[in-house]
């Protein structure tokens, strides 16, 4: 067992439930908008508790970074999930808002249902650097995807609006993850060569407009609701990614497949749970 992968896997929780709870705070005082506003981020970097939740989301990520780096995903996923359980009270109190039982109730369902998934999946690698065609695989249904969340958010509201949200952040946030992976593997092999390469590229507009998209999701219910479908969907689409794009396996026998379609379910359950939770009422 590495202990020092756990330790940074929960400090990483920590520092990332930290960031959200004040980034969402933030977030909140500010109009939502009918439409997707990039100008959110410039009226959001002028409130210095936005600013200062961006303090510990660096040190989380490269806290994350060396716990995937030194244990498996299966492992780590699971306490970056026990972070959501300090930021739904955190984020209460900063908003000045009671805290819901039932929000521990979803992150519990939603995040039991990931740690099946991963454990089950139990993915193997396979290529480092993914073919063209692989990416182009990827953006065959990863685009619809986020097509179907962002349409249908813009005709929701409330707490359905911010789950709807999160799902397409975290596919977001899932797919930078796998071309940071490949422009790592570029990096290491040819420091030069990584501006010519269209990943690097890519991962910088698709960074860019997961930050946005994170900070319209945190105007929208409380934070369990997009910080839930963030958290579940964001390994759960890398799982996805590295099966299409980057050739790995999982685990196949029926036990296997059976416990991942539970797991499956639990997470769709869990984020549509959050989504159907009642609006908060102001104290």
């Amino acid at each position: 067992m590495n202990v020092g992968a756990i330790l940074a896997g929960f400090g990483s929780a920590i520092c990332f439930a930290v960031g959200s709870a004040l980034e969402q705070s933030a977030a909140k005082r500010e109009p939502i908008p009918r439409t997707l506003d990039p100008r959110l981020i410039l009226r959001l970097a002028r409130r210095p508790r936005w600013l200062l939740g961006w303090v510990p989301e660096g040190a989380g990520t490269g806290l994350q970074a060396y716990a995937l780096s030194s244990a498996p995903l299966a492992l780590i996923e699971p306490l970056l999930i026990s972070g959501l359980f300090m930021a739904i009270p955190l984020a209460a109190t900063l908003n000045r808002r009671r805290v819901y039982r039932r929000d521990f109730g979803v992150v519990a369902l939603g995040g039991a249902g990931l740690v099946a998934f991963l454990i089950a999946a139990h993915p193997r690698p396979g290529v480092s650097e993914p073919s063209r065609a692989a990416w182009l695989g990827v953006a065959l249904w990863a685009g619809p995807a986020l097509v179907v969340c962002l349409t249908t958010a813009w005709r929701s509201s409330g707490a359905m609006r911010g789950a709807l949200l999160g799902v397409a952040t975290g596919l977001l946030y899932g797919l930078g993850a796998s071309l940071l992976k490949t422009v790592t593997a570029q990096l290491a092999r040819d420091p030069a060569g990584v501006f010519l390469r269209p990943e690097l590229y890519a991962l910088a507009v698709v960074g860019g407009f997961a930050v946005v998209l994170n900070q319209h999701a945190f105007q929208s219910g409380r934070i369990a609701v997009p910080l839930t479908a963030i958290t579940i969907v964001d390994p759960f689409a890398g799982v996805l990614i590295g099966v299409t794009a980057f050739q790995e396996s999982l685990a196949t026998g029926w036990v296997s497949i059976t416990v991942q379609v539970i797991g499956v379910l639990a997470m769709a359950g869990g984020i549509w749970f959050a989504a159907k939770t009642p609006k908060p009422q102001p104290s």
